[in-house]
């Protein structure tokens, strides 16, 4: 059954996308792990699955981040502080941060996709001794659509590599234009040291995938989340059924050679 939760702020990230910071009434406190997501109710509207885009270190509080595109993300988006919402979860299996400890680690994002990265790059940053290189590479439509401008800075500034892209370049924009994928050969990974995490459309996943295996990235060292037709978190409807594992108990978060024959089969 969903817990109440209330909208402690809103901000908003660009045109259709906000970040909400939610907190319950009676908080569980209960750690996420980064990748994770929860199912948020918009009373009276509905029920949609949400990645978590907080720190896993600050549980008290969570970070959803939401592009208001449909009925139910629509009205989630519209909450303002004090509002009351459905809250389950987390559920799913998230990214494998104990996996990455010593190794490089090459993040790429499309759009939305950062927000479900956000919490494994907040992980990597405070137990930053533990790992080597670590490599952001992310692409939106346009610089408008540029989430957490702040944060970016702020992670360059620790000792991230970040380095953005957009398919569409505006006035006074300086930076990448192209589609991320462009930008994996040019990252210098070493392919045996590197573990790579992968969010945002599919279509650009397969072809990150297609430009990690052309650097030498092996398959069984890349992650992926697929965030499709979530609907009840607890893999009884069906809806995100993917061959013989459901996206919400199985995943999101799946290792490429694990899903890779599924993502080959036409239509599933």
């Amino acid at each position: 059954m969903p817990r109440v939760a209330r909208v402690r702020s809103r901000r908003r990230d660009s045109g259709q996308v906000w970040t909400l910071e939610l907190e319950e009434a009676c908080p569980q406190q209960r750690p996420f792990q980064p990748g994770q997501f929860n199912m948020l109710t918009a009373f009276g509207v509905g029920e949609a699955a949400i990645s978590l885009s907080g720190d896993p270190a600050a549980p008290s509080v969570l970070s959803h981040t939401i592009r208001a595109v449909g009925p139910v993300s629509t009205a989630l988006a519209d909450l303002e502080p004090g509002d009351a919402l459905g809250l389950r979860g987390p559920f799913g299996r998230g990214w494998p941060m104990a996996e990455v400890a010593g190794r490089d680690v090459l993040i790429v994002a499309g759009g939305l996709g950062l927000a479900p990265l956000r919490p494994a790059l907040l992980h990597l940053l405070a137990d930053r001794q533990r790992h080597g290189r670590i490599v952001l590479l992310y692409g939106t439509r346009s610089p408008d659509d540029i989430l957490f401008q702040n944060q970016l800075k702020a992670w360059r500034d620790s000792g991230i590599e970040v380095q953005v892209t957009v398919d569409h370049a505006a006035a006074g924009w300086d930076g990448h234009v192209g589609v991320v994928t462009t930008l994996i050969a040019r990252a210098g990974c070493e392919p045996e040291r590197t573990v790579a995490l992968v969010c945002g459309p599919e279509v650009m996943m397969r072809r990150s995938i297609e430009a990690l295996r052309s650097v030498g990235v092996a398959d069984e060292a890349v992650y992926m989340s697929m965030e499709r037709n979530m609907k009840c978190a607890l893999a009884l409807c069906g809806r995100c059924q993917f061959g013989p594992v459901f996206v919400c108990r199985d995943g999101p978060v799946f290792r490429y050679d694990r899903v890779r024959d599924l993502l080959m089969v036409k239509e599933i």
